[in-house]
């Protein structure tokens, strides 16, 4: 079924210099409506391709539009700022990133944003926090053709290791993290690293879970490892 992008556009100031936002709806393969949110540099030139963020919001936002694009402009847009990437910030349907409908629609709206905008696609990056950066080790495992890299912040994983952090992964978690035990990620992150594997584990210190302003400076530190990554 071919996809419908774009059954309507809100677009939303911005100030001189900031990227162009805008929230969004489209329709996927199988009929859903989906909200997300968008964000387009402002020095974006079509002959020039972006890398592509694709940001993953938490849980708890039920019932709430464009909860994806609450997260995107309040956390990764500065998160990540010094990618220069194009941003997309879908809504999670069924409150899940690890269920069949969110992962086809993940990347149904990979496939249209590609289409509309000169994306490189060498360079996509998955990103999330909390029920995201579940969203972010799932997606990553599974599709390593489809992402260069991911950021996962305070993200608990249920799949396999050995089919993880195939590509660069950055792990942030903070010691004091009241839901997901900082033991089990630290853990999961030495194993991997004994395995070879691309990934790299950043600790804070008196971090709990729920202290997202905690874990900008990291965010921003994963960003640049990432796109070392990419340069080499």
């Amino acid at each position: 079924m071919k996809l419908l992008l774009a059954l309507s556009v809100v677009a939303l100031v911005a100030q001189p210099g900031q990227p162009r936002l805008e929230r969004r709806t489209f329709k996927t393969p199988d009929g859903t409506i989906a909200r997300y949110g968008l964000a387009v540099p402002r020095s974006y030139d079509a002959s020039s391709p972006r890398p592509l963020v694709v940001a993953l919001h938490p849980g708890g936002g039920a019932g709430m539009l464009f909860y994806g694009d609450r997260y995107m402009r309040s956390v990764f847009l500065p998160g990540l700022s010094a990618l220069g990437s194009i941003m997309i910030a879908p809504d999670a349907p069924l409150g899940s990133w690890t269920e069949p409908k969110a992962e086809q629609m993940v990347l149904a709206l990979i496939d249209a944003v590609g289409r509309e905008f000169s994306i490189d696609s060498r360079r996509t990056l998955v990103a999330g926090y909390s029920m995201g950066g579940a969203g972010a080790w799932y997606l990553s495992a599974r599709h390593q053709d489809r992402f260069a890299g991911a950021i996962v912040i305070a993200g608990r994983t249920g799949e396999p290791i050995e089919t993880l952090a195939r590509i660069p992964t950055y792990v942030i978690h903070g010691r004091d993290d009241e839901v997901v035990p900082f033991a089990q990620a630290e853990a999961r992150a030495a194993a991997l690293e004994r395995m070879g594997r691309p990934v790299r584990f950043e600790a804070l210190m008196g971090a709990s879970h729920y202290a997202m302003g905690g874990y900008m400076a990291a965010l921003s530190r994963g960003g640049r490892w990432i796109s070392d990554q990419w340069n080499r």
